[in-house]
């Protein structure tokens, strides 16, 4: 049974299970300020559920997910993944960056 980090907590999760769907499930949101409310709940058009997976197999991208992160205020060199689009396969740990969308990506 694959574990998801977020935010100090530790989610348990079944292989297969769509990340963003799993973190809500837990009463975590993937989703910063008023994107909580105002999302595409979950179909990759928004952008607003992009997050960081910091350790673990995500696997590939989808190509919904790929296209999304080319658009602003996005990047595709930003690393960032959309929960929406990300099933999970393995441990994981997941952080959200600061910005409506988690763009405001900050490298140590």
């Amino acid at each position: 049974m694959p574990t998801i980090e977020f935010e100090g907590e530790a989610i348990d999760a079944e292989i297969g299970d769509n990340l963003r769907q799993t973190l809500l499930n837990a009463e975590r949101s993937p989703h910063n300020g008023s994107a909580k409310y105002a999302n595409c709940r979950g179909n990759g058009m928004c952008g607003t559920c992009a997050v960081e997976i910091v350790d673990g197999d995500a696997g590939e991208p989808t190509e919904r997910e790929r296209h999304r992160l080319k658009l602003p205020p996005h990047s595709p060199d930003s690393g960032l993944r959309l929960s929406c689009q990300l099933s999970v396969a393995d441990d994981l740990v997941v952080r959200k960056h600061p910005g409506y969308w988690g763009q405001h990506v900050e490298r140590d």
